[in-house]
């Protein structure tokens, strides 16, 4: 693709994907600059620096923005913000970096998106193709960005996670194959607080797709079957319900595939997953395989340690109330949960039952418990709070006996301690070993 009439390419932001739409654009020969508010990570600034693209970081002079032929829009960039509404003034064309890199890429796409679980059916599914022999690669918003992976070699097929913020600047964007996991709030605060408008942008994602594509969707999921009932949805939708894994998840013959994950909500996940490898034809051994041998990221009920007894479980990447829920539901040992950080409006009504049955103890870990502290009070039994992780971990240990499990689920962002959930994690981790 070219930028029109006018060859002239302005990112704004300069993340991973912004920098991965500009070393693209400088690929594809484009006069590229990138733009950004806020100070450039010094691992993209030495990307920008070492390919010779030129760039602005701490603010943006919009009058380095004029005669541009297209924009390039990063998903972290709000679209009220001041930067946006001039170039929406101007009239300039703006699209998305994962349009961007899809008009460049003729391979089959697999797109995973939903509110929770994306990253682990990303990467599940890219494991079992890649068991299989595909010739696959993982991008989006696991690993490299799209336009990054293309910028390279990229392989004839991809799995992409997908965010809305991704989907929300796209055209022609077109998966093979969309897999669509599930819709919870969040993020509201980008869609004017509608929770209309965030589902509105998930099913972008089958916004092009074709009769002969395969759109593999949550057939439980209250706000996915409330838009259907308005939408007419293209391709071949496929729903995957709860009577499709509550037994586990199954060969066609009928026999249960081993996993070597956790928890209820990651057999709707895998379920997904196979269904998109059954669409490419891989075998069901090879599905078997792959689901044996699949272990997820860190951070997402990662067992870190047993420990007289006691398992210690982080799952850091927990940061919103549904995840929690799904957490907690896979526990089938009393629970020390360690919770808390920046709250983000959260209701944990959704999680009251599971906490009475499951929880033994809790341990709020945040500079303001307050609200959690409030939730839960007459429902735990022991609950004790702390702003040191270090201090958590000794607390949840002398609650827990042989046979406990001690969760890090926190329901919360991490920012009031930590640099984010990575950083929480890898410090509780830390934590478990130092006593």
């Amino acid at each position: 693709m070219t930028a029109g009439q006018n060859n002239k390419v302005v990112v704004i932001g300069s993340g991973e994907s912004g920098t991965g739409a500009a070393l693209l654009a400088k690929k594809l020969n484009l006069d590229v600059f990138v733009s950004d508010g806020a100070a450039i990570p010094d691992r993209y600034k030495e990307l920008l620096i070492d390919n010779k693209i030129p760039f602005e970081e701490g603010g943006h002079h919009i009058d380095l923005l004029s005669n541009v032929g297209l924009v390039l829009k990063s998903p972290g960039v709000p679209e009220e913000s001041e930067v946006m509404q001039r170039i929406r003034e101007s009239g300039v064309k703006v699209i998305s970096e994962i349009e961007f890199a899809s008009l460049h890429y003729s391979g089959t796409i697999l797109a995973v998106t939903g509110s929770n679980g994306k990253t682990t059916t990303s990467g599940l599914l890219y494991h079992l193709l890649h068991t299989a022999g595909l010739d696959v690669g993982i991008a989006g918003n696991y690993g490299d960005s799209f336009a990054a992976f293309i910028a390279k070699e990229p392989t004839p097929f991809v799995v992409l996670e997908v965010s809305s913020f991704q989907l929300d600047d796209i055209d022609t964007f077109r998966p093979n194959i969309a897999i669509l996991l599930n819709i919870t709030p969040d993020h509201l605060d980008r869609y004017s607080y509608k929770m209309e408008n965030y589902v509105a942008s998930k099913f972008r994602i089958n916004m092009n797709q074709e009769e002969g594509d395969h759109f593999i969707v949550n057939g439980d999921d209250a706000e996915i079957t409330s838009y259907r009932k308005t939408h007419e949805l293209r391709a071949n939708v496929i729903d995957i319900t709860a009577g499709d894994y509550e037994n586990g998840v199954l060969s066609k013959d009928g026999q249960k595939f081993d996993m070597a994950i956790k928890g209820r909500h990651n057999l709707f996940n895998a379920r997904c997953a196979v269904e998109a490898c059954r669409i490419l034809g891989i075998s069901e051994s090879d599905i078997a395989r792959g689901l044996a041998t699949f272990r997820n990221l860190p951070h997402r009920l990662e067992t870190v340690a047993v420990i007289d007894g006691v398992e210690i479980i982080n799952d850091s990447k927990a940061t919103n109330v549904d995840s929690v829920y799904y957490a907690l539901e896979a526990m089938d040992k009393p629970v020390v949960w360690i919770a808390g950080g920046t709250d983000k409006g959260n209701d944990y009504s959704a999680i009251e039952e599971l906490v009475r049955h499951k929880v033994k103890a809790l341990v709020c870990m945040g500079m303001d418990n307050s609200k959690l502290r409030k939730a839960f009070d007459g429902k735990v039994e022991k609950i004790v709070e702390t702003q040191s992780v270090q201090e958590a971990v000794k607390l949840a240990k002398s609650m827990a006996e042989e046979g406990d499990v001690i969760l890090l689920s926190p329901a919360c962002a991490s920012f009031d301690l930590f640099k984010n959930y990575v950083d929480r994690g890898e410090k509780f981790k830390l934590a478990v070993f130092d006593f």
